[in-house]
């Protein structure tokens, strides 16, 4: 018989695939030129030259068998020794091979990082807004997932709100920044005042709390470098994705980084290596562990998310809405022209823009918008966002 978990998962597919599905469709009718789809987080610049280069190169190695051999349970140790390198360099952790483990992009890092740290039966925090695959992932690993309500001034922590929330039974909280969908970057105060509350309720419950540090959106930032977790809380697991750096997402090449200074450092990719036997994991591929260990100084042209947030975010201030300029990642989450934005993006698709509401990423009456889509295709989406709240709510530009 098959499984009824799974046949009610198709009850609830994702929001932003089912948005994009309708973009592409109506596409079809009108042109997808014409369809202002702000749906997928799907990364709009070309990769690297010298990625492709470092692919073409290994690929024309004769010793085929090799390349595409096998690479050991623990994934090959040379590129995780490249990883811990320049983690080194870059933040300054002694981080060696042995915290490194290459993961199928940053969900396949999260996916072990939830059931290295957590038990089933116990509870994993996250602070919302927040991707909402965390569901599913935390679902997966027997973990409960709880979520702290939003601080819409700026998408910091609501620490009180947090603190009430961790108890005996929390295994660890999950963090992303720069966050998707707020586009928010946690301030090192923000990440002093978390290290320091975890430490204490880890203290008074008798047992570590994991902090898991969500983290493709590193490199996308818009006021210099994002602060980094693992340097303020020892117990800090990083799951990293090369997905939007590199804009490679269909390559599904990513790490989880063990803070060498956290509970069973020395253990956790061992442990890796095991939770991979029970999942099916079993290592990305050979060709792009190699390829990325080649390129980890290396971004896109990352540049135009810059000048395309400047232009959304002036121009939905000019339109009325309430928003936070986002320090970085390419999504910018307004509020939404009514309570309910489930209702407020429906409308939206009358004039052929793809609005995703905030209800799925757990803040109701807000929306986001991935502006990763061409720089003219985004000018020329604003006469239609135009057309819309003057349209359905009578709002004209400020």
């Amino acid at each position: 018989m098959i499984t009824q978990r799974y046949r009610d998962m198709l009850k609830e597919r994702s929001v932003i695939r089912q948005l994009s599905e309708w973009s592409t469709a109506r596409g079809a009718e009108i042109g997808y030129d014409n369809v202002f789809d702000f749906s997928l987080g799907n990364p709009s610049v070309p990769c690297p030259p010298h990625f492709t280069a470092v692919c073409q190169r290994l690929l024309q190695n004769p010793d085929t068998v090799a390349l595409h051999g096998y690479s050991p349970s623990a994934t090959l140790p040379q590129v995780r020794a490249a990883v811990a390198a320049s983690l080194q360099k870059r933040f300054g952790l002694p981080y060696t091979a042995q915290h490194i483990f290459m993961t199928c992009g940053a969900a396949g890092a999260l996916a072990h990082a939830l059931r290295c740290v957590g038990t089933p039966g116990q509870e994993v925090l996250t602070v919302a807004p927040f991707f909402p695959e965390y569901g599913p992932y935390a679902e997966g690993a027997g973990l409960t997932l709880k979520v702290v309500p939003p601080c819409t001034a700026d998408f910091q922590i609501d620490f009180a709100a947090l603190e009430a929330l961790l108890t005996e039974n929390t295994a660890a909280v999950l963090i992303n920044s720069p966050n998707n969908p707020s586009g928010a970057v946690y301030s090192e105060q923000t990440l002093r005042r978390l290290a320091a509350l975890l430490a204490a309720a880890g203290e008074r419950h008798g047992h570590h709390i994991f902090l898991i540090s969500d983290e493709p959106y590193r490199e996308i930032t818009y006021s210099g470098p994002v602060p980094y977790p693992a340097r303020y809380y020892a117990d800090t697991i990083t799951c990293y994705s090369f997905s939007k750096s590199l804009s490679i997402p269909g390559e599904r090449i990513g790490y989880l980084a063990a803070n060498p200074a956290c509970e069973a450092a020395g253990d956790i990719v061992a442990i890796c290596t095991q939770i991979s036997r029970g999942t099916g994991h079993n290592c990305p591929a050979s060709l792009l562990q190699l390829a990325v260990a080649e390129c980890l100084e290396d971004t896109s042209d990352l540049g135009v998310y810059a000048a395309n947030m400047a232009l959304l975010y002036d121009e939905l201030k000019g339109l009325g809405f309430n928003v936070v300029r986002p320090g970085g990642t390419f999504y910018i989450f307004p509020q939404a022209l009514e309570p309910d934005s489930i209702a407020f993006c429906e409308k939206a698709k009358k004039y052929d823009l793809a609005l995703v509401p905030g209800d799925s990423f757990g803040c109701p009456g807000w929306f986001r918008m991935a502006y990763c889509i061409p720089t003219e295709k985004l000018r020329r989406s604003f006469p239609a966002l135009e057309r819309f709240v003057r349209g359905e709510y009578g709002i004209a530009r400020v």
